[in-house]
């Protein structure tokens, strides 16, 4: 009985013998022990700050979502280049990647500033968002990194609410006021600022409260109520003056080397792609729940007095910015081509925003506005 059955035997156990070994280099053995791709971000925010954690809110959807093929490392700024040169060592492979905003790269090419500086005609962040990926503009500034000779892949998310005019170490009432302020921003916001009368002085935003306690500036802004009380405004200026034009359609921006993303497998960049829409909505929800707690605990807490920017300094500030653009436009062929398509774009998208949208404000009023008796 054996005997006849030992060829058939045989043969089972070499195919066995075979699958077993297909199995050992096949998809079973890939997920048992999967090689891992590691890259180094660096972010342009200090370790406290909140938008360190967005940048580590989206590493962490990369990771989650990659298993261990693929793990995003992100440090704080300075841990290997000052905020500001973020860009070229992105390019340069020292970094693989970084988190920021495309106003850092103003002094490249102007035309950068325009995602995020300025009114934007009128478009809100999310509508600028819009205008980059349905409207033309990131085609735009890919062509302005390529002409700059910055060999990077990138993604922008995360529409920022509007950023305060800052804080000051007395309210302002007027533009007149501003006239001979050391103030600090970044950006076409320097250009627009100067023009209102400032000093300006763009440093990073870990600098900013040690130059106001040191009496190196006498004015600042950066972004948010979260960002501001943990980085300590309000220790050195309890004057906040709320509602700007100079940075109110801004957004983050993810870079990567573009050699080391592209060696990446398909699926892993749209791993990332996906990645980067996710992280976008997360951190308009988180931004809503953390800027409104700390909006409260400065004013109750660290008793910071709050103005809203008179509307004559926001006009001021649209005129500054006409003259500012018209400039730069007539200097640099990159800034009037995005100048134009946001136009164009928000003539359309604001006529639709503008005529759909009701005024939030009745309601809110109706329900929490203190009542005259």
């Amino acid at each position: 009985m054996t005997a006849s059955a030992t060829p058939r035997r045989r043969s089972l156990i070499k195919g066995a013998a075979v699958a077993t070994a297909a199995a050992a280099t096949g998809p079973l053995a890939y997920a048992q022990a999967p090689s891992t791709t590691s890259f180094r971000f660096q972010s342009t925010w200090p370790a406290k700050d909140i938008f360190h954690e967005f940048a580590n809110d989206f590493a962490k959807k990369v990771n989650d979502m990659a298993g261990n093929r693929l793990k995003i490392e992100v440090l704080p700024s300075g841990a290997v280049v000052p905020a500001f040169q973020l860009l070229e060592a992105v390019n340069k492979g020292t970094l693989d990647g970084g988190h920021g905003v495309v106003a850092y790269h103003y002094g490249k090419n102007s035309a950068l500033a325009l995602w995020g500086s300025g009114p934007a005609f009128g478009m809100d962040p999310n509508m600028v968002l819009s205008w980059h990926y349905y409207g033309g503009g990131k085609a735009l500034l890919d062509e302005i990194y390529k002409s700059i000779n910055m060999d990077v892949v990138s993604y922008l998310y995360g529409p920022m609410p509007t950023q305060p005019l800052g804080w000051f170490k007395k309210p302002v009432s007027n533009v007149s006021q501003i006239k001979g302020l050391k103030f600090r921003t970044v950006g076409l916001a320097v250009d627009v600022f100067t023009d209102l009368g400032a000093a300006v002085n763009p440093l990073p935003g870990g600098d900013i409260v040690p130059a106001l306690d040191r009496g190196l500036i006498d004015a600042a802004e950066f972004n948010n109520a979260s960002s501001d009380r943990v980085l300590g405004f309000p220790d050195v200026a309890k004057n906040c003056m709320l509602q700007s034009f100079h940075q109110s359609g801004e957004q983050f921006e993810i870079l990567f080397n573009r050699a080391k993303y592209a060696a990446l497998p398909q699926d892993l960049r749209n791993i990332i792609d996906y990645a980067v829409q996710a992280a976008s909505a997360d951190f308009s929800w988180k931004a809503i729940d953390r800027n409104s707690k700390d909006y409260i605990e400065l004013k109750t807490q660290h008793k910071v007095n709050f103005y809203k920017t008179p509307d004559s300094i926001l006009r001021a500030q649209l005129e500054s910015w006409d003259k500012v653009t018209a400039k730069k436009a007539g200097e640099n062929p990159f800034f009037k081509r995005v100048l134009d398509s946001q136009k164009a774009f928000a003539q359309r998208a604001g006529q639709w925003q503008n005529d759909y949208m009701v005024d939030f404000k009745m309601a809110y009023n109706r329900y929490f506005a203190t009542k005259k008796s």
